[in-house]
């Protein structure tokens, strides 16, 4: 009966010699294995390959080219047709940003909400404090002025329509905690 290291009474091994000694198999695999291996298939020279064949590629090539072409030209828009078609020859300006970037009621009302507490709130904190917090506003009020007036030159433009929400919400997590420190927290 062995125990729980697998000995069966006897003393563990301390030497290698104690070891037993190496086991040879009934038959060698490897001469067969090594034979298979270095068998290789003929190999086609370049003269005896089908001459049409090379004209076949070039065919194959020209065709996905053309394909590509087509596709790119008649499927996939074009930068100019980007633009929504009710901006066509009627330009987004600062002051009218299209349709797409308007932004929901729900934000609006509660963007009016904080900005008209915002006086209030802002007079119970410290001066410092207040001026950071006018620095801060009058800067993100100024990058989305600038996004505003990039993006009636380019509205496709998709990096300019994700800064542009992201400075709307900067500029509403400035206005929250405004409205939260004056109820007693800290900004």
């Amino acid at each position: 009966m062995s125990d729980i290291n697998g000995n069966d009474g006897r003393s563990p091994v301390r030497s290698l010699r104690e070891l037993a000694q190496p086991v040879q198999p009934r038959r060698d695999l490897w001469p067969a294995i090594s034979a298979e291996m270095t068998k290789t298939a003929p190999v086609a020279s370049p003269a005896s390959r089908s001459p049409h064949l090379k004209w076949m590629a070039v065919a194959a090539t020209v065709l996905a080219l053309g394909v590509g072409i087509w596709i790119g030209r008649t499927v996939l828009p074009s930068g100019a047709s980007a633009v929504p078609r009710n901006l066509v020859g009627n330009p987004p300006t600062p002051e009218r940003v299209p349709v797409a970037f308007v932004s929901d009621p729900r934000y609006l009302k509660d963007h009016a909400q904080l900005v008209r507490g915002l006086e209030a709130r802002l007079k119970t904190l410290p001066p410092e404090t207040q001026q950071k917090v006018a620095a801060s506003l009058a800067t993100i009020r100024q990058s989305k002025s600038e996004l505003e007036a990039a993006l009636g030159r380019d509205p496709a433009n998709a990096l300019l329509q994700e800064l542009l929400v992201n400075t709307y919400q900067d500029e509403m997590r400035v206005l929250t905690s405004v409205h939260e420190a004056g109820d007693g927290q800290e900004i």
